[in-house]
């Protein structure tokens, strides 16, 4: 039976002024599948294309550390201690100028782990060559 789940992209605004962003992962969270998780890649190329000085080392540190705090990875410190629906609550608020999350939008699934691998791959890697994280 499907169950309901939330997700949000995290998007890298690296020029908030311009407002132009580039899709850098997606976390996805369902209750009743008790699952929270994440993804992430930097798609080098088109991010250089908005912002040639930005700090590709710093930004990719920073989303690996989301996708970690959504895994409940002790390495990513208290929050990731959290139970997953405030995880989530904190992974799709605004925290940062550069790594923002967009408008949660919800669905019906009976995998959560093949939905978040499928809203990865048709809204971040869509354009992507060779993803790093």
């Amino acid at each position: 039976m499907s169950e309901a789940y939330q997700y949000a992209l995290w998007r890298v605004v690296p020029d908030a002024e311009r407002g132009e962003c580039v899709n850098a992962g997606v976390v996805l969270y369902s209750p009743r599948l008790r699952f929270l998780g994440a993804r992430v890649a930097v798609d080098e190329s088109r991010i250089r294309a908005l912002a040639p000085e930005v700090d590709l080392p710093a930004l990719s540190t920073a989303l690996r550390q989301r996708a970690s705090v959504a895994a409940g990875d002790a390495a990513a410190g208290s929050v990731a201690a959290l139970a997953p629906g405030e995880r989530f609550g904190l992974l799709v608020a605004p925290a940062s100028t550069i790594v923002q999350p967009g408008p949660v939008h919800t669905g019906l699934c009976d995998d959560a782990a093949a939905t978040l691998e499928q809203l990865f791959r048709r809204l971040v890697l869509r354009a992507h060559t060779s993803p790093r994280a």
